[in-house]
Formats: C-alpha cells, structure tokens, sequence
C-alpha cells in the first residue's frame, strides 16, 4: 500500500481553511500582480504566517543574511498568498522578509499563490522545469520549492519529473553555493559543470577563491578538478596530526566520493593511508537531511 503523501501542518491549514480564504480561482491581474507569477510587492501589504511553528529566529543568522541581501539583492523570492483587500499572507521566506525588514526594504520580490491551489502549483512548477531556457539556479529553486511547498523528498521527485535522483541532487547542491557563485551560474559566467566542481571544493572561502580564478584564467572544468585535487593534497600534507600518511585517492574512492556525494546531497569525504585503510565522512546540517541520507543508505 502507497503512503499518502501529505502537506507539512503549517502548510496544510493555511491552504485548507477556508476560514481565512479571501481569494477565489477567478482572480488573475490586480494592480499588475498576477497569481503564480513574481511580483515585487511592498513589504507594508505582507503579514505574517499565523501557521508557521517556528517563532524563534538565530539573530547572527538574520544579521548574515541581511549583509547578503545589501550585497546582492534577494536571490530566491518570498512565498506569498493573496487575501482580499489588497494584502497578502507570508507562506514561506519568513527569514528573507526579516532581513528585508532589517535592511530596510520597502519591496520584496514574491511568488504570488491562491488558496487551495496545491495540485495547480506542483503542475506549473513541473511544466517550468521542463523548459530549455532555464538556468541551473531557476531550475534548482524549482525543486526547492516542490521540496518545501509541496512536500515531496528527492525520490518522489525523482519518480515525478523522470530524472535521477542524483540530477536532483546535483541542482540542489548549488543552492548551498555562495550568493556570489549562484548569481555568476544565473549570468552564464561559470558552467554547471564548473559549479559542481566549486562545491565539492569545500569552505565557502576557497569556494569563492576558486570561483575568481575561474573568471580570471578562464579555467576549464578538468582545469577546476585539478586545482581542487591539488588543494586538498597540499591542506592534507600540512596536517601533521593525523598518525598515518593520507595517500593519493584511487579511482574507486574518487567515484565513490563523487556517487555519495551527488546521491546524498551533503558533502561527502572519503580518506585512505598508505595501508589501503580509510574512512567516509558523511557531513549533515539537519534531522531532514539525516532523515534523507538514512532513507538512501535504506533504500533497496
């Protein structure tokens, strides 16, 4: 028997109370606002989600992402539902909204969605995937939205779209980039094959130092490898902590690193000496995402 996939319940009681439902299938322009398009929209018309669980917000986090968005603007719009009167609900983006707020802003870019309209949305972010004129970030944002608005995992994903899951993967990896590294993909600056290659590259510092001398000698993806390769040598040589010599990766453990890597969406370390020992390291940042490299590693 197939799990009923359900929506998260926050989500759920927004688009299902029909309570709190001021809008209607026959709205379409108001005020050069179309529903499912984006929008810039004052940040005065905006409330709050009342649903949202989370209330709490790490103030460092807010601070970073405020000097984000003075640098570079908003990258990933807000979610946001249209109510009568000329106003609209926060669904998703609350931490962008306060930054936005912080910064100063008086207009945010914004996703504009109707009530109930859940099947319309996955539909339409389907078919925008399905297009050739997307970059690698629009693309990657879409799966992010499917991800977070709709609630599929990265398998459902898979099954849906008929691609790989580590396709899927691979597109949400950039989203972990540097703002400045996403904003170059979306110019056509660097290639997703290029991207690839900055992301398995580490600290978002040297992510950034290798992302310049892309630009500078305009260096080929083989080109990107090799200088990654060579880094992660010399930083191991330096590392005089460790008992036993870290040799060179074979062949196996370099694509094994890049198949887990691709497949678990985290970063992915596997280390052998001298002995033909080693270890995988396995790095998380949340229970989803340990969740999801569990259901992987379970998977048959």
């Amino acid at each position: 028997m197939t799990k009923k996939r359900a929506l998260g319940k926050g989500l759920s009681a927004l688009l299902d109370n029909n309570d709190t439902d001021y809008t209607s299938t026959n709205i379409g322009v108001e005020n050069n606002k179309t529903v499912g398009s984006i929008s810039s929209i004052e940040i005065s018309l905006i409330e709050a989600n009342p649903f949202n669980p989370r209330t709490q917000f790490e103030e460092e986090g807010l601070q970073e992402l405020k000097s984000s968005i003075e640098a570079h603007g908003i990258i990933q719009p807000l979610t946001v539902r249209k109510l009568g009167r000329d106003k609209y609900q926060l669904i998703s983006g609350e931490r962008r909204f306060r930054a936005s707020q912080l910064v100063g802003l008086t207009e945010v870019p914004c996703y504009i969605r109707i009530a109930n309209d859940q099947s319309m949305l996955e539909m339409a972010l389907v078919e925008n995937i399905q297009r050739v004129d997307l970059n690698a970030i629009e693309v990657g944002l879409s799966y992010q939205r499917l991800i977070d608005e709709c609630e599929f995992t990265q398998e459902e994903l898979s099954k849906k779209l008929g691609k790989s899951r580590s396709n899927i993967a691979n597109f949400l990896r950039l989203l972990k980039l540097p703002v400045p590294i996403q904003i170059g993909i979306r110019e056509g600056l660097i290639s997703m094959g290029h991207a690839r290659a900055i992301v398995s590259a580490g600290e978002e510092d040297y992510q950034l130092e290798i992302f310049k001398q892309i630009i500078e000698k305009e260096l080929s993806v083989r080109d990107v490898e090799a200088l990654i390769k060579k880094g992660k040598s010399s930083t191991t040589d330096k590392d005089e902590s460790k008992p036993a010599k870290v040799a060179d990766l074979s062949d196996t453990a370099i694509e094994l690193q890049s198949f887990l890597t691709d497949n678990l969406n985290s970063k992915v370390q596997v280390s052998t000496n001298n002995k033909g020992a080693g270890k995988i390291v396995i790095n998380f940042k949340s229970e989803k995402e340990l969740k999801e490299i569990n259901d992987f590693i379970n998977q048959k």
